[in-house]
């Protein structure tokens, strides 16, 4: 990791800090009604974290399988966030995934088949994915929030795309173009620009008034 790595990282981590407390600020004019805020909220404390951990560790410590168990709730909480502010109907269902799915990522990093690891990976995080993706397009061709909130799935298929490669590496195979050295050549940018998309796509939407 180079010092252009470092500053990005910084960068993404303060954009995640922002994102957090206008989430916080959403929560509390909804007098704790807006239970997807807080899952919002946890989706960008892990990145915030996390992007502090690679700061101080380097990409060493994406070998770690406890960065592998905690980064799994980024794409997780943020996919229930989508599911409890839109499709609050489905709510109580897409938890029972999200922590079913969470508990299986963390077993199998420990324990059971090693060829199980990957594919389950790849399972949950597509299913988490798909949501953050297809849902904020949905919401806006019904027009219940503004065009802006596009760029939540613009930030969906930057953090797909960044988390599979790194479940291929991880598995020792490659996915399409994406070898080792692209892989971490990309990723701190990747990642600053994943959390700029979610930032514009969600305060945009936070101003609007969004729904639920």
């Amino acid at each position: 990791m180079n010092l252009f790595d470092q500053i990005v990282l910084l960068a993404t981590g303060l954009v995640a800090a922002y994102l957090i407390w206008r989430f916080f600020g959403d929560y509390q004019k909804s007098e704790g009604k807006a239970t997807h805020d807080i899952y919002y909220m946890i989706s960008f404390a892990v990145l915030l974290v996390a992007g502090v951990l690679l700061i101080i560790f380097t990409y060493d410590v994406l070998s770690s399988p406890w960065v592998v168990i905690v980064a799994a709730l980024i794409p997780l909480a943020l996919a229930m966030g989508l599911v409890a502010q839109y499709l609050p109907e489905y709510e109580k269902i897409y938890l029972a995934f999200v922590v079913i799915g969470f508990l299986l990522i963390a077993v199998t990093r420990f324990a059971g088949p090693e060829s199980l690891k990957t594919p389950l990976l790849a399972v949950v995080h597509g299913i988490a994915g798909v949501t953050i993706v297809a849902l904020p397009i949905v919401v806006v061709a019904q027009g219940k929030t503004k065009a802006d909130f596009v760029l939540v799935a613009v930030g969906g298929v930057l953090i797909g795309l960044g988390g599979m490669a790194l479940a291929f590496l991880k598995s020792g195979k490659q996915l399409l173009f994406f070898s080792e050295d692209v892989v971490f050549t990309i990723l701190a940018p990747l990642l600053l620009l994943m959390a700029l998309a979610f930032a514009w796509g969600f305060v945009k939407n936070i101003k609007a008034g969004g729904e639920g």
